[in-house]
This record gives C-alpha cells, sequence and structure tokens, in this order.
C-alpha cells in the first residue's frame, strides 16, 4: 500500500490504447466489428427462436 492515502495516482479507469492508425484517423474498424458481432449474434438467436418454435409445434 502506498505511504500516503491522499496519493491518488493510479485511480480510475484506464485509457484505451489506440492503434497507429486509430491515431492517425483511419480507425473505425473497431466500431464495424461490433456492429458486425452484433449482427450475427441478432441473426442466430433468430435462429435458435425458431428452432425451438418448430420443435415446439412438432410436439
Amino acid at each position: 500500500m502506498a505511504k500516503s492515502r491522499n496519493n491518488l495516482l493510479g485511480v480510475g479507469g484506464q485509457r484505451k490504447k489506440l492503434s497507429r492508425a486509430e491515431q492517425q484517423g483511419a480507425g473505425g474498424s473497431r466500431a464495424a466489428d461490433r456492429r458486425s458481432a452484433e449482427e450475427k449474434k441478432q441473426d442466430l438467436l433468430k435462429k435458435m427462436r425458431e428452432r425451438n418454435h418448430q420443435d415446439g409445434a412438432a410436439e
């Protein structure tokens, strides 16, 4: 533990490390990747719901 309780060094969140491309303004791929991952997740959930619905109707 630090000697002084008034020392707030290191308190708080860490900043995101930017790649060289992101520092130069070309970084938008993370947001695009996040969107495509969300779309895949929604598509998978939709397929799973359809299967569950078909299985329930078949019984």
